[in-house]
């Protein structure tokens, strides 16, 4: 949300704070619950308000019936496919060992993406569906597919995150049979991994900044901080693997192309990490709860 008077019944508001113009942390006063402090990620993912002593990560290890853990591990699958495809670019004698061709290992790629996609719209239907601060979530009727939260810094890093996927869709379908002109494989394969690219890039700052409720702010005792900078580091790696990808009018740079299959490998790494670290941030949610 952006910075605005921020008042729900019986929470008194303290203080907030947030990474201008988005408010990302606020601090309440209730009368009998005493003091609480509402944080945008926590409470998109359905996380307590209270600190305990006590993490159950196992608990979490096995939560099929919770979105969160459906994200996470849709997430990591599609991950996984792509950094398969980027070891057998970059070890041609895995690929002859498999008898693949680059058709077959660039449809890898796409069947990556669409996991990819899939995680990224069930963050989105999370973020769009969250109801606000103070309210018991039983007044909700209507289901928001998309959802229109501008001023909200996770509906905004989700609708981003989303949106880049498709174009990765597309940049991966037709890189199965790729056209035969540098002109036309800048504009059906380049455009949409260099957009895509930006739009993760975005995507990953504001779910970064949104956890460091500043913008810039390192937190290595919390695990959603490390979970949102892997997941940025991977948005830059995937950032570089698309400038490395263009296609000039001249003769290609076999060297750059190589660099790009790098960094999409780191970037893929990335992600797959930082998708599995949202199975133990999970258990943030049933710490009090009993089995």
């Amino acid at each position: 949300m952006l910075k605005e008077s921020h008042q729900t019944e019986n929470y008194k508001m303290v203080k907030e704070e947030g990474p201008w113009p988005f408010i990302t942390r606020i601090h309440y006063q209730h009368p009998q619950l005493g003091y609480l402090v509402w944080k945008s990620r926590e409470h998109r993912k359905g996380f307590l308000l209270h600190s305990f002593p006590t993490c159950s990560y196992l608990r979490a290890l096995w939560k099929p019936q919770d979105l969160n853990w459906w994200i996470g591990i849709i997430f990591s699958i599609g991950a996984s496919f792509f950094m398969l495809g980027s070891l057998l670019c970059l070890f041609p004698s895995l690929a002859l060992y498999s008898s693949l061709d680059s058709s077959e290992i660039n449809s890898i790629f796409f069947i990556g993406s669409i996991p990819f996609t899939t995680a990224a719209y069930l963050q989105l239907y999370q973020a769009a569906n969250t109801s606000h601060f103070g309210t018991s979530g039983l007044e909700k009727t209507k289901v928001h597919i998309l959802g229109w939260k501008p001023k909200n810094i996770g509906w905004l890093s989700s609708i981003l995150q989303f949106c880049g996927t498709l174009l990765f869709n597309l940049n991966t379908f037709e890189a199965i049979s790729p056209p035969e002109y540098w002109l036309q494989q800048d504009l059906w394969i380049w455009m949409p991994d260099f957009l895509g690219s930006i739009f993760f890039l975005i995507s990953g700052y504001l779910a970064f900044i949104e956890v460091g409720h500043k913008h810039l702010a390192f937190h290595f005792k919390k695990l959603s901080w490390w979970i949102t900078f892997i997941n940025l580091l991977g948005c830059i790696a995937f950032m570089i693997s698309a400038c490395y990808a263009f296609i000039p009018q001249e003769n290609l740079n076999q060297n750059h192309m190589s660099l790009s299959i790098i960094y999409t490998l780191i970037g893929a790494f990335c992600f797959w990490l930082g998708a599995l670290l949202m199975i133990p941030e999970n258990a943030k949610k049933y710490e009090s709860k009993p089995d």
